[in-house]
């Protein structure tokens, strides 16, 4: 398959990234040369340096014969542009967008992106999936990763365990006989630098960072038999008022649960603009790296304290002053990944990278068939994807033991019509069922042809 991506900023360059791993023929569209010549260098990929909007450039990187193209420039209005130009003077087939602009998103508005008038078939709004993906990481604070599965009813989260953790140096398989009746598995296993699918005699050991799916119904019992005591929040505070930080407070603001919902910003003007957007938040103008700006926030004082600002270190700043006031949890938005060392070295509890999330926003679109989502973890170390078994897959009336799974992959929960179960040895796999599976990168190919899911759309 031939895929442009035009754009080779961080979320351009990780998809291409991926793309490349999985032998696509890919070629990259950037207006910066020395941006290009990063592509070229670290990735086998070709690449044009241009306007990815001017149809002489489009051209040169083969747009008469590819079979998809993703738009993920900076600008929303240029990658309209780049899938108007792609439908109507190359007839290339799919076309993904990045779209920030909540504007551009309201509902009213959705029959713009048809093939009559605005091309478009797939668009992505990281804005809206990194507020969505916040929210559901506050829900589950002790976690440093938390995303749902299976239509909502699994969450794969991530813990960092303590050593006053009571299951250390226990054999994952003697877990899994200790808590029988424990809806839960631990699918992946950082330890120092290295992410690995653990085996069942596998030890847990201080500082290790799992992964684990747990069926919704049994998070809080999962959470607390690694040591870990949640909490729920009734008070934040938001830093920054870009369309992150708006989003996740007019979120905040729909789902009416009696969360307490104040926001700080610097830019006096965004700050009338917050306030004339939002009902019932209170906003304040004011430095949030600023002591007597945390202090008239209360910051001291509230459950959350969240850094949304367009500054890396703006946030990892405020958010340490937020942790020695006494609030009891931070998180802080890391868009350059050679930061996320030092959270934990500066008392933060926990951060949320857009990359991550818009990455697999967009693989979940190029990857599919059968392929229902797609999580994108690390630095594209691995993925965790969601099948549905049909009649014609090879692990289809196969039990779980039966299967030649890949050594770097493991399968997660299974959810067969209504009911979340931990797949085992005699488990069979039925037409309908839904299975999450846990696997490196250099395994997803091999993943996928388990199910007979590729990534041709036509």
């Amino acid at each position: 398959m031939k895929i442009i991506v035009c754009g080779a900023g961080q979320v351009g360059l990780q998809i291409a990234k991926h793309l490349s791993d999985e032998r696509m023929d890919v070629i990259v569209i950037d207006k910066s040369s020395d941006l290009i010549k990063k592509v070229v260098d670290e990735l086998d990929v070709s690449a044009v340096c241009g306007y990815a909007s001017y149809p002489n450039v489009l051209e040169r990187a083969g747009a008469h014969d590819a079979d998809m193209i993703i738009a993920a420039t900076l600008s929303d209005e240029v990658n309209m542009v780049i899938c108007q130009i792609s439908h109507s003077i190359f007839s290339i087939p799919r076309k993904i967008a990045r779209i920030r602009s909540n504007f551009y998103l309201e509902e009213n508005y959705s029959s713009f992106y048809r093939s009559d008038h605005l091309p478009i078939d797939e668009i992505i709004s990281p804005e809206r999936e990194i507020a969505e993906g916040l929210l559901k990481r506050l829900e589950v604070p002790v976690a440093f990763e938390a995303t749902e599965f299976l239509d909502g009813s699994a969450v794969l989260i991530g813990l960092t365990l303590r050593e006053e953790c009571p299951v250390l140096s226990t054999p994952l398989r003697q877990l899994s006989e200790l808590f029988s009746t424990l809806n839960a598995i631990v699918v992946g296993i950082r330890r120092g630098n290295n992410l690995f699918v653990p085996d069942p005699e596998d030890e847990l050991q201080p500082h290790d960072n799992i992964y684990i799916f747990s069926d919704k119904k049994d998070l809080t019992r999962t959470i607390d038999i690694f040591a870990k005591k949640s909490f729920v929040g009734k008070s934040i505070v938001i830093l920054g008022m870009g369309a992150i930080g708006l989003n996740v407070a007019k979120m905040l603001e729909k789902r009416n649960q009696g969360i307490n919902v104040k926001v700080i910003e610097r830019s006096k003007d965004r700050a009338v603009d917050a306030a004339n957007y939002l009902e019932k938040t209170v906003v304040l103008n004011g430095d949030g790296l600023d002591t007597e700006t945390l202090d008239e926030a209360n910051v001291g004082l509230v459950d959350f304290f969240v850094a949304l600002t367009e500054d890396d270190k703006t946030n990892l700043l405020a958010c340490a002053k937020a942790k020695s006031s006494g609030c009891k949890f931070t998180m802080a938005l890391i868009n350059d990944p050679s930061l996320d060392k030092m959270i934990a070295t500066m008392g933060i509890d926990s951060f949320i990278s857009p990359k991550s999330i818009t990455v697999s926003s967009i693989l979940r679109h190029i990857r599919h068939g059968l392929v229902r989502s797609v999580y994108s973890l690390g630095d594209g170390e691995a993925e965790v994807l969601e099948f549905r078994v049909l009649d014609s897959s090879p692990i289809a009336g196969k039990t779980l033991k039966d299967i030649d799974w890949p050594k770097d992959s493991l399968a997660g929960l299974l959810k067969k019509d209504t009911q979340v179960l931990v797949p085992r040895g005699n488990t069979v796999f039925e037409t309908g069922d839904v299975l999450t599976v846990f696997c490196l990168r250099a395994d997803i190919s091999k993943v996928e042809n388990l199910f007979q899911v590729g990534v041709d759309f036509f």
